[in-house]
């Protein structure tokens, strides 16, 4: 498995908020300050490009949270699209993940990543990093059932085709907890037509694994469905009035 490390960036400025508003899925104006959430920037198809952590600190200062692998390619996104912004984008630094009740918090001190993985696959945080970009609609990683999407908010890149999954349709496969033997595959390994890896991770059994799947895809791969949390727990599919 590639090496997982964090890279943090500040972005400041009197256009910080409007500027992440047409960017992230989630209403960045009703984020609560100093609690980190997880929410993604989506490509024109509507599948997620960048999955980030973010912070606000206040309406113009946001902390931003993104896997190494994907920090160039975000920060040549953020200055592409907010050239004409006011505001700044921060030179990177790395940063180390902790499971707090039940999110995580990235601070300067060193943690232990591998033990921080598991838990965040256990927990079902999913989490992108470069392998994994343009695969995932945020509904197939359950993204609106952690508060990383909201679907009453104005435009964002690929708004339109996520909206329409969730009022017009039902996503085919989804976000599942699984335990399996043998090597941990690796993000973004098709185990089959109808299953995909998101993350995953060794453990004394052989691997959990946090897996987008049909449901009835998973047991001919000899996998074992775990239990979700129960805010995860619930159909992806939108309430029926």
């Amino acid at each position: 498995m590639n090496h997982l490390a964090f890279i943090r960036y500040q972005l400041q400025g009197v256009d910080a908020l409007k500027f992440l508003q047409g960017q992230v899925t989630l209403h960045v104006d009703r984020l609560a300050t100093a609690t980190p959430r997880y929410t993604a920037i989506c490509d024109l198809k509507g599948r997620i490009q960048f999955g980030l952590w973010l912070t606000k600190q206040s309406a113009e200062h946001f902390e931003i949270v993104v896997t190494q692998d994907q920090s160039e390619e975000f920060a040549k996104h953020i200055r592409k699209y907010g050239a004409f912004s006011k505001m700044t984008l921060s030179d990177p630094t790395q940063v180390y993940p902790e499971i707090t009740a039940d999110s995580t918090q990235f601070s300067p001190e060193i943690t232990d990543v591998i033990t921080w993985q598991l838990q965040a696959i256990e927990q079902g945080q999913a989490f992108i990093r470069q392998a994994t970009a343009h695969e995932f609609q945020p509904q197939e990683l359950r993204l609106h059932q952690r508060e990383g999407v909201h679907y009453d908010k104005g435009c964002y890149l690929g708004q339109e085709i996520v909206a329409r999954l969730w009022f017009k349709a039902k996503p085919k496969h989804w976000l599942h907890l699984v335990q399996g033997q043998g090597v941990a595959p690796q993000a973004g390994e098709k185990l089959n037509a109808d299953v995909q890896v998101v993350n995953s991770i060794a453990d004394a059994d052989g691997f959990k694994a946090l897996v987008v799947a049909k449901p009835d895809a998973l047991a001919p791969l000899g996998l074992s469905i775990l239990n979700l949390p129960e805010s995860l727990n619930g159909d992806v599919a939108r309430p029926q009035s």
